[in-house]
């Protein structure tokens, strides 16, 4: 949580992200919401498969309906012929020597098929007989039925032809006697005024319930759309209310459902966490800075104002205004040094890689602490020769920071105990002090920026409370971490655990876990 004072820069972010108009708003305010296009975009796509669909439904209904018409012709003839061959025609020698057909009566009786219709041609084209359904209308042979041969009495003749308004097909086959002469013409017709009537009607079907399939389908998308994306638009109220209230505390309810829009929620929720620890993190940074800024500024400008009074006229006076003077120099450039640092850390800048011997940097270390350590004891315990891969200078920086804490924590008399060893697959960088400890509702925080267990020895001592946070993100930075472990009245132990380099990885550290605990130095 934030308040609105504090943050005018967040809210005016937030408030022009959410409430400026983009740029399809800007053109034109018509336009579509998600769901509107969700809805079209299905029942477009429904739409085509649909349609598609229903052109394979009816041209296979319609290819079956006019392959039926055609096994009906032929299965008509096939019986007339049964018919004729049981005595139904004969051929008769007129005494001119011509061979005519005759037809029993019995033929027109036998073959009764209310939707078909035969009629027997002479081989000259001439008509003989035909079934009563004809209603008296005699339908031609088409082009090419006197042709006939014998060896066509399988295959015939198909034809399709409309007769007033009406779609007649016909199959016209050779008469045949057994001795392979054509003594006749048949020819088997069939009205489609059933078939097109049919395919009419299921054209209506396919229209109509394609038609109501749509709209229905149409209405359950919109439907569905909307509970589908009711936690978006929960996620967007929420952000609405964080722009009204500027509370990043606020929170999306979270679906039950364990879905796709289940994990948006929670990662939205992560989102605002982060940003909310993000804020208050800078909030309480910039805070910090200009308290630690604001001390020493107030010392320089009480050193001026006596300088202004009449102090440099006073050598003893005038030298000790000038030694705090540049005490408070130094201090506000190593706070700024070290706030450099930290905001390199925070760019992921990348650090230098080069073979670096800890056992020769830590001998540099100690020596330059062994001026600063005064009435403490500064010592070197185990010193293994390691050799790694990292950032010289930033280890250094790191290794230092470790030495001059423990140092300002340590009362005189006390100890201070640097080592390296090797631990299982690890190089151990520590520090040990037999100074007052670490309380432990202090330990998860020595290593945030600015945080002091004792603000005022700290503050007096010249440290701002930033020089752990920057030892943390030197050991990160190199693929390691920093421990620590303590204990009230007895002292503290830190170490800086680095990877050491594998053959396989040609000088790179490869990371590897490490259980254990660190032990306190005894003096």
């Amino acid at each position: 949580m934030f308040a609105a004072a504090n943050t005018p820069a967040l809210a005016r972010f937030l408030r022009y992200r959410y409430t400026t108009p983009t740029i399809n708003q800007r053109i034109g305010c018509a336009t579509m919401s998600f769901r509107t296009r969700l809805t079209l975009a299905y029942s477009g796509f429904f739409a085509l498969a649909l349609f598609l669909l229903g052109l394979g439904i009816y041209f296979s209904v319609r290819q079956s309906l006019y392959g039926g018409v055609e096994r009906d012709l032929w299965a008509a003839t096939q019986q007339v012929r049964a018919i004729f061959n049981a005595g139904g025609l004969e051929p008769i020698r007129t005494p001119s020597g011509e061979i005519s057909l005759f037809l029993k009566g019995e033929f027109i009786q036998i073959f009764n098929n209310p939707n078909l219709t035969a009629q027997v041609f002479s081989p000259t084209g001439d008509l003989l007989d035909n079934t009563p359904n004809l209603d008296g209308q005699d339908l031609a042979l088409p082009a090419g039925s006197l042709n006939l041969g014998p060896d066509q009495i399988n295959t015939g003749i198909m034809s399709l032809r409309e007769i007033n308004d009406i779609r007649i097909q016909s199959l016209v086959t050779p008469l045949v006697l057994k001795n392979g002469q054509v003594v006749g013409i048949l020819q088997i017709s069939r009205s489609l005024r059933d078939v097109e009537l049919t395919l009419r009607m299921l054209t209506v079907i396919l229209l109509g319930g394609s038609a109501i399939a749509i709209l229905i389908t149409a209405m359950g998308t919109t439907l569905l759309s909307w509970r589908a994306l009711l936690p978006i638009d929960m996620v967007t109220q929420t952000a609405q209310g964080i722009v009204r209230a500027e509370d990043l505390g606020q929170r999306v309810p979270v679906p039950p459902q364990q879905d796709e829009l289940h994990r948006l929620t929670v990662t939205i929720n992560d989102l605002l966490g982060r940003m909310e620890a993000l804020f208050n993190t800078q909030q309480r940074f910039v805070a910090d800075v200009s308290h630690e800024l604001r001390t020493p500024l107030a010392a320089m400008q009480g050193n001026l104002e006596l300088l202004a009074r009449g102090a440099a006229n006073n050598p003893e006076i005038f030298e000790e205004v000038i030694g705090d003077m540049r005490r408070e120099t130094a201090r506000l450039i190593r706070m700024v040094n070290d706030l450099l640092v930290l905001a390199q850390s925070e760019s992921r800048r990348q650090i230098r890689t080069e073979p670096v011997e800890l056992d020769t940097l830590l001998l540099e270390v100690y020596r330059e602490l062994r001026t600063l350590a005064g009435e403490v004891t500064l010592r070197i315990g185990e010193e293994d020769q390691v050799l790694v891969q990292g950032d010289r200078d930033r280890l250094k920086q790191a290794l230092l920071n470790l030495g001059v804490n423990a140092i300002q924590h340590t009362p005189p008399g006390g100890y201070v105990t640097m080592g390296l060893e090797r631990r299982e697959g690890f190089a151990c960088l520590s520090v040990a002090d037999t100074g007052e400890g670490i309380a432990d509702e202090d330990l998860p925080h020595i290593f945030d920026r600015f945080f002091r267990a004792d603000r005022s020895r700290s503050r007096h001592s010249g440290g701002a409370g930033l020089g752990l946070s920057i030892v943390r993100w030197v050991a990160e930075a190199h693929r390691g971490s920093v421990t620590v472990a303590s204990i009230p009245g007895r002292g503290s132990t830190f170490a800086i655990w680095l990877p050491l380099p594998t053959r396989d990885q040609a000088g790179v550290p490869k990371e590897v876990g490490v259980d254990g605990e660190l032990e306190l130095v005894e003096p």
